[in-house]
């Protein structure tokens, strides 16, 4: 008994998934390595990454992809590196603001330089880039 031959689709669709899981391992990795050079965990610079001004523990959880009791353990220890400061939120009194601290910001500054290195992207145009980001962005939407 032969087994059923898949789709074009469903084989154009494995193939893109693994292009797609293989460039996040790549970025992952390459995260890493990066991080090591500053004595961070992968996970403290994603968190310093994401940071791009004063946000919530909600919002830096969504952008580091997960859960919020996770990211609170991330931003407790860049607190202790007096990296991240949590302050009062301007308008909702129940909640705190995620600050980078100086040290924090410049930190940040010098990851950004390492991760731009030598990073998975940079084969790819400006233009690549552009193309690349609004597909994964339609790709991406909630559903």
């Amino acid at each position: 008994m032969t087994e059923p031959q898949p789709t074009p689709e469903a084989v154009a669709e494995r193939e893109l998934c693994g292009l797609v899981n293989g460039l996040a391992r790549q970025i992952g990795d390459h995260v890493r390595e990066r991080a090591t050079k500053l004595e961070l965990t992968a996970p403290q610079a994603t968190a310093l990454r994401e940071m791009t001004g004063p946000m919530t523990m909600r919002d830096l959880a969504e952008r580091m992809s997960c859960e919020p009791s996770n990211a609170t353990f991330v931003v407790d220890k860049l607190e202790r590196l007096s990296l991240i400061e949590r302050r009062p939120h301007p308008t909702d009194r129940r909640a705190k603001q995620l600050v980078l601290t100086p040290e924090g910001v410049a930190l940040r500054e010098r990851l950004i330089g390492l991760l731009v290195q030598d990073s998975p992207l940079a084969g790819l145009t400006q233009q690549e880039r552009s193309t690349l980001h609004d597909l994964l962005k339609r790709a991406v939407v909630p559903r």
